[in-house]
C-alpha cells in the first residue's frame, strides 16, 4: 500500500525535493547561515509529514472503497473533485452493469418460459403419434400432420434462438412473393386438408428482401390463419405491388388484444383459449418485418375473421 501511495504522489515528492535543492543552492551561493535553512526545512518536513499521513489515510480509504465497493453510499466519503469524478464514473458503470444484468435475467426468463411452453407444444403431436402407434392407426395423413407440427415447432425454436443472436443475418435480393407463399401453402397442405380449408392466392409481386426471413414471417402469419380458421373456412392471400394481404374468416381477435399482438410472449385470448401458443411467432414476425423495412397491420372482428396487411414502409 505504501509503495502504491508513493507511486501515486511521486511527482509531488519529486517537486518537494527539487525545491529543497534549490533553496539549499540559494543559501550556499549567498553564504547564508545554514541554521536558518535547517530550521525552515525542519518545519517544512513536519508539515509535509502530517500532510503525508493525512494523504496516505485518504488514499488508503479510497483504494479500500474502490477495491471492496459494494454499496453506493460508501462513495460519499470520496469528497475531492477528482474523487467525485471517480464516483460519478463508478455509479454510471454500476447502473450500466445493473441494466445489463436485468436484461440478461429477463432474456434468461424468456428463454426458460419459451422452452417450457415449447415442451408443452411438442407433447401434443408426440402424444398423438404415441396413441396412433398404440392403436396401430393406418391414417397416413394424420401421421403426416403430426410430424409436420413437430418439424414446425422445432424450426420455430431454432429460428427464434438464431434470430435473438444474429439480428444482421440478412441477404437482400429480388424475390417472388407468390413463389414463397405457394411453397408455404404446399408445406402446410396436411393441416389445410385436415380442416378442409380453401386457400386462394391472387396476383403476384416482387420485393427486394431477404427470402429466408420473409418466408419465416409469412409462414407464421399463414400458420396463424390456418390455426384459427374454422373447419371448412377460406383463406385468401392477395398480392400486388403495394401490399401482401392475408385474409381468413376464422374466429377473429379481440379488439383489446390487437395493440399487444406483437409483444414478446403475449398470447391473448385465442392463444389461451384455443391453442398452446408461445406468443413468439408474431413477435418475431414484427421484428423481422421491421428489419426488412416492411410494415404490418392487423384488422379483425370476433366471429368474422382477420386481415393482415404487409406493405413497404414509406420513408
Amino acid at each position: 500500500m505504501i509503495r502504491a501511495f508513493l507511486k501515486e504522489y511521486r511527482f509531488f515528492y519529486s517537486q518537494y525535493i527539487i525545491l529543497l535543492g534549490l533553496y539549499w543552492l540559494v543559501f550556499y551561493l549567498y553564504h547564508l547561515q545554514m541554521k536558518y535553512f535547517l530550521t525552515a526545512n525542519l518545519i517544512a518536513l513536519i508539515i509535509l509529514g502530517l500532510n503525508s499521513l493525512w494523504k496516505y489515510y485518504q488514499f488508503r480509504e479510497k483504494i479500500k472503497i474502490l477495491q471492496e465497493f459494494i454499496y453506493v453510499n460508501e462513495l460519499d466519503t470520496l469528497s475531492l473533485p477528482s474523487d467525485k469524478a471517480y464516483r460519478s464514473l463508478i455509479l454510471k458503470l454500476k447502473e450500466a452493469e445493473a441494466a445489463q444484468l436485468l436484461q440478461q435475467i429477463k432474456q434468461q426468463k424468456n428463454i426458460e418460459s419459451l422452452i417450457k411452453m415449447w415442451s408443452h407444444q411438442m407433447k401434443l403431436p408426440l402424444s398423438a403419434l404415441s396413441l396412433m402407434v398404440q392403436t396401430q392407426s393406418t391414417d397416413v395423413k394424420e401421421y403426416q400432420q403430426q410430424v409436420f407440427r413437430l418439424e414446425k415447432y422445432l424450426n420455430n425454436l431454432l429460428s427464434y434462438l438464431k434470430f435473438k443472436q444474429h439480428h444482421d443475418d440478412f441477404r437482400f435480393q429480388i424475390v417472388s412473393v407468390r413463389e414463397i407463399i405457394s411453397s408455404i401453402v404446399k408445406e402446410s397442405r396436411y393441416l389445410c386438408i385436415a380442416k378442409e380449408l380453401s386457400v386462394t392466392i391472387q396476383g403476384n409481386c416482387q420485393l427486394k428482401t431477404d427470402k429466408k426471413w420473409l418466408r419465416f414471417a409469412l409462414m407464421q402469419l399463414i400458420d396463424n390463419a390456418i390455426k384459427y380458421s374454422t373447419k371448412g373456412g377460406n383463406i385468401t392471400i392477395t398480392l400486388n405491388d403495394k401490399s401482401i394481404i392475408i385474409s381468413d374468416n376464422g374466429i377473429g381477435i379481440l379488439s383489446e388484444d390487437l395493440p399487444r399482438l406483437f409483444d414478446e410472449g403475449f398470447t391473448g385470448f385465442n392463444g389461451h383459449e384455443h391453442q398452446k401458443a408461445t406468443g413468439l411467432g408474431l413477435y418475431m414476425t414484427k421484428e423481422i418485418l421491421d428489419q426488412l423495412n416492411l410494415d404490418i397491420k392487423v384488422n379483425s372482428l370476433i366471429g368474422e375473421g382477420t386481415q393482415v396487411i404487409i406493405s413497404p414502409l414509406t420513408r
